[in-house]
């Protein structure tokens, strides 16, 4: 027998999508758990202890990648993709949403390193997907939006504040420009690739002393998820197609999931089934929003409970 964790987005992601009759009833039956904070980065910080406390995704994934974060501040600074449009520019893709391999670290790395390196900082790439800047562990760093708070929205409303920020607006301008002049992306556009025009720089921190956790392993297709499994001594996977039956207490990141049918045909059913027959002792449901759910198989009793009704997109709250 095991435990499963299903970590899930918002569930004011799925829109009008139905919960399934059986699913609503077992989620109704379900014990609540008080909800939380909101947001992935809240979601990740409630299954994965830091100490010290800060939060630091360059220096984890950095580790990860090529075990030698310790001792410097590191940012992520992701190849990525940006559209203008007639209100600004927004983001459209960034590292594995690029189709990266190594011949675009070798071609456009080196125009690259020469803009950083004159401010002290190193640029480089163990991994086509991930690029990173090391800078002094001491550096001070503004406040940058993680790719998914802005996939898709107007850079201008993600631009880094302050007198640090500007220093920083400044140099991503001129990367852009060293980018756009680049004869490596008419390269990419003669295989149907999407230039790489601007880099996304995030999760800046140093790397924490330690990292805990009380899952036994992780399956997740986000490099973070995979990190932190990774530094806290937990299995790592890639996550499966569907659910099956792992180490007991196994963690399932599912939060890019956006279909609701195939989420519940490929995951909480069969958790549900396993539930049924004893394979499973438990299903923990925690979603971006702070809504989390626990799963037992003697809840099915609870006959006096009605189905699970998700809660409302903001938009059509007091309809």
């Amino acid at each position: 027998m095991s435990r499963a964790l299903f970590l899930l987005p918002a569930w004011s992601t799925f829109g009008r999508q139905s919960l399934m009759a059986e699913v609503a009833k077992a989620f109704g039956r379900a014990d609540r758990v008080a909800d939380r904070a909101v947001g992935g980065e809240a979601q990740l910080r409630r299954h994965f202890s830091t100490l010290p406390a800060h939060w630091a995704p360059a220096a984890l994934t950095r580790q990860a990648d090529a075990g030698d974060a310790a001792g410097a501040a590191w940012l992520r600074a992701d190849p990525a993709h940006v559209r203008p449009d007639i209100n600004g520019a927004r983001l459209l893709g960034l590292g594995e949403r690029l189709s990266l391999s190594q011949d675009d670290v070798d071609s456009l790395l080196p125009a690259l390193k020469p803009v950083f390196g004159d401010s002290g900082f190193a640029l480089d790439a163990p991994v086509p997907t991930r690029w990173y800047l090391r800078l002094p562990r001491e550096a001070k760093l503004p406040a940058f939006s993680a790719p998914d708070e802005a996939l898709g929205e107007d850079l201008f409303e993600h631009q880094p504040e302050g007198p640090e920020g500007r220093r920083w607006r400044a140099l991503l301008n001129e990367v852009q420009i060293v980018l756009h002049n680049h004869p490596w992306n008419a390269r990419r556009a003669e295989r149907g690739l999407v230039p790489i025009n601007a880099l996304w720089v995030w999760g800046g921190g140093v790397l924490p002393d330690a990292v805990s956790s009380a899952v036994s392993s992780a399956a997740s297709d986000d490099d973070l998820v995979r990190a932190l499994a990774t530094v806290a001594g937990v299995a790592a996977t890639r996550l499966p197609s569907a659910f099956e039956i792992g180490a007991d207490a196994a963690l399932y990141d599912l939060r890019r999931t956006r279909d609701l049918a195939a989420l519940q045909r490929d995951w909480l059913m069969p958790a549900l089934r396993a539930l049924s027959d004893g394979t499973l002792t438990t299903l923990d449901i925690d979603a971006a929003d702070g809504m989390r759910l626990r799963l037992a198989r003697g809840q099915r009793w609870r006959f006096w409970r009605g189905a699970w009704v998700p809660p409302q997109p903001p938009s059509e709250q007091g309809a």
